[in-house]
C-alpha cells in the first residue's frame, strides 16, 4: 500500500498531508477521499488540465504518461518534467510526494 504525503499548499492543504491508499487507486480519487479537494473539471475524464500534479518522488515507478494525458498537460499552469494529471496516474505499490501547484487553469470557470 502506498504512503502519499502532499506538501503544504495555501488553500487546499495548508499543513501538507500523508495518507496510505489502495494501489490500483486513480491518484485524484486518493486525493478526495482523503479530504483535499483537487478540482477536476472534467470529471476525470483526461479532457482538461484541472487536476494538474508534480510528483517530487516516485515519479520514475508510475507509467508513462499516455498522449492524450500529454496534450493536456500542455495547457497546464506550472508545468514541469514531473507534472501529471492526477486523474490518469493509477497509484502503484511506490510511494508518493506530491506538490499541488499553486494555480489551475479552468477555462470553463475563467473570465475571458
Amino acid at each position: 500500500m502506498p504512503r502519499i504525503t502532499v506538501l503544504p499548499h495555501d488553500l487546499l492543504c495548508p499543513t501538507g498531508a500523508a495518507f496510505d491508499a489502495k494501489a490500483g487507486t486513480f491518484l485524484c480519487d486518493a486525493l478526495l477521499k482523503n479530504g483535499i479537494e483537487l478540482e477536476h473539471a472534467c470529471e476525470k475524464s483526461c479532457a482538461c488540465a484541472t487536476c494538474h500534479v508534480i510528483i517530487r518522488e516516485g515519479y520514475a515507478s508510475l507509467s508513462p504518461a499516455a498522449e492524450d494525458e500529454e496534450d493536456q498537460l500542455d495547457k497546464a499552469w506550472g508545468l514541469n518534467t514531473h507534472s501529471r494529471l492526477a486523474c490518469q496516474v493509477i497509484l502503484r505499490h511506490d510511494d508518493l510526494l506530491v506538490e499541488l501547484p499553486r494555480y489551475s487553469l479552468n477555462l470553463a470557470h475563467e473570465e475571458h
